[in-house]
């Protein structure tokens, strides 16, 4: 479990769908991408297989938070609370993944993840952050996280009003300019939807398979 640093941001990452078409593709017997062997071998990141089955938004939250905190980034999981991007999966933990809806907040998935924010405070400074980066619209992480963190859990205000495709598109563009996004105080009370804002110009496209 990563240490925290007084004043400095730790980020948590939510985490990608582990039941959909794109993990259908690594978890396919005979699969033979790169990616899909790493996978059997054991020896593929859980930042690359979940940047793989979620695309442009979970690729944008690891590319910010490797720019601004790479020591500091930790990733929500559905059964296994919070993991660092380089720890390496295999097909048996994708597919534990997969049979968790997190949408649900099932004791699976709340008490790892309850556990190692508690472990995670005992080791942090009083002053650190903690910088949320996933959905804030509904209570799936709020209402484990934001119990725990209190006003030192933060988001990304320009999360407000996108979708994810649109905050993955700006995170991508904050990590390579440099520039860090403002953060905000998460108050689990408090409304957090807001009107659409303009769309940012497209990124270049990627290969589907690596």
């Amino acid at each position: 479990m990563l240490d925290a640093e007084p004043s400095r941001d730790v980020f948590l990452l939510s985490p990608a769908h582990c039941g959909g078409r794109r993990a259908g593709m690594l978890l396919r017997p005979g699969a033979t991408s790169s990616l899909a062997v790493r996978l059997r071998e054991g020896t593929l990141t859980l930042g690359e297989a979940f940047s793989f089955m979620s695309g442009l938004y979970f690729r944008g939250k690891l590319a910010y938070a490797r720019a601004f905190a790479p020591d500091r980034t930790l990733v929500i999981t559905p059964t296994r609370g919070l993991l660092p991007p380089d720890t390496l999966v295999d097909i048996a933990v994708i597919q534990e993944f997969a049979t968790v809806d997190i949408a649900d907040g099932g004791n699976r998935f709340s008490a790892p993840l309850r556990r190692d924010v508690e472990a995670l405070l005992e080791r942090a400074g009083s002053s650190a952050r903690f910088v949320l980066l996933g959905s804030i619209a509904t209570g799936k992480y709020v209402d484990v996280l934001a119990p725990a963190l209190g006003p030192r859990l933060h988001y990304p205000i320009d999360f407000i009003g996108r979708g994810d495709m649109s905050r993955g598109g700006l995170l991508l563009r904050s990590a390579a300019s440099g520039d860090a996004l403002s953060y905000v105080p998460l108050d689990a009370t408090a409304p957090r939807r807001g009107t659409r804002p303009a769309k940012l110009p497209p990124l270049p496209r990627r290969g589907v398979l690596s």
